[in-house]
């Protein structure tokens, strides 16, 4: 099954109930997530641009996206981005189709 980073940051109001009522949200999350057949493998708090990392395994891309939509549509998420991954395997197999590919560029 597909691999995805998702990034996601809490607007200002969601950081206030959350500093307000600490908990894990990621277990409160865990569950809209396994209903789309979508596994989070690890999640993070994270300094920065992002509050929350994922690492998810999702088993396709259409599932991904219903989840980013969801979560985002909650409210308390400003932006999710989702990044697919590709296994260590998949990228030598990658890489060894594009170096037999007939491209050229533009001359």
């Amino acid at each position: 099954m597909p691999y995805y980073l998702a990034q996601l940051t809490y607007t200002k109001e969601a950081i206030k109930t959350l500093d307000e009522h600490p908990h894990n949200r990621l277990e409160d999350a865990r569950p809209a997530y396994e209903e789309l057949g979508i596994t989070i493998q690890e999640g993070f708090l994270a300094f920065g641009e992002y509050d929350v990392v994922l690492l998810i395994e999702a088993p396709d891309n259409v599932r991904a996206a219903a989840i980013s939509l969801a979560v985002t549509a909650g409210g308390a998420i400003a932006h999710y981005k989702t990044t697919p991954l590709m296994t260590w395997d998949e990228g030598v197999e990658a890489m060894r189709l594009a170096g037999g590919s007939s491209y050229t560029p533009p001359s």
